[in-house]
Order: C-alpha cells, then structure tokens, then sequence
C-alpha cells in the first residue's frame, strides 16, 4: 500500500507541476479543456509524424552520410556497372532491329516498278 500511495502523490505532483507551469490552475474547467485538447493533438501529429517520416529520412541521411565517407568512387563503379548493362541491351536491340528491318525488306528490291 505504501508503494501505491507514494506513487498516487508522486502523480499528484507532476499534475500540479503542470498545472503551476502554464498557467491552468487559472482557467476555467472548459479553458483547460480546450488547452489540453490542442496540446494534445500537436503532440499526437509530431508522434504521428515521427513514426511516418523519420525513417525514410534517416536512411537518406545515412546514404548522404555514406556517399560523404566514401565518395563518388561508389557512385562510379555502380553507373560503370549500369552503363555496361545498358551497353549491352542497347547492341542487342540494335542487332535485332537491324535484322528485321533491312533497306531491302523495307524499300523493297526496287524492281516492282
């Protein structure tokens, strides 16, 4: 019982600290009510928002922070890497294009005439 008392008035405390540091013990019951709504909903939208955005935002921060360490050699063997693969899917299609549309296949042998 002494453990529970000791924490109802430790409770007590804190809501007469909250009380005595904006100005409530001043209000009427429907202020309060109105001050303690809007409090807690700018607290409820900054969680709200902390939980949404904050991760995306320290994973970019990391990656920044990563690319500032390291430099652009990274960034470099990635678009070489890229550039390689492009490379290569653009001969293909050129090959496979140049194939199926040859000048004799699309102008014809110019003898229909």
């Amino acid at each position: 019982m002494a453990i529970l008392a000791s924490t109802f008035r430790w409770l007590q405390r804190k809501r007469y600290q909250y009380e005595v540091t904006f100005s409530l013990y001043m209000m009427t019951p429907t202020e309060k009510f109105i001050f303690n709504s809007f409090l807690f909903l700018f607290f409820s939208m900054i969680v709200i928002a902390l939980t949404l955005y904050l991760p995306q935002h320290l994973t970019f921060l990391t990656n920044r922070a990563w690319f500032y360490y390291n430099g652009p050699e990274g960034a470099k063997a990635a678009s070489e890497s890229l550039s390689t693969v492009l490379g290569e899917h653009v001969k293909q299609t050129t090959l496979s294009a140049a194939g199926s549309n040859t000048p004799s296949s699309v102008w014809g042998s110019g003898r229909e005439l």
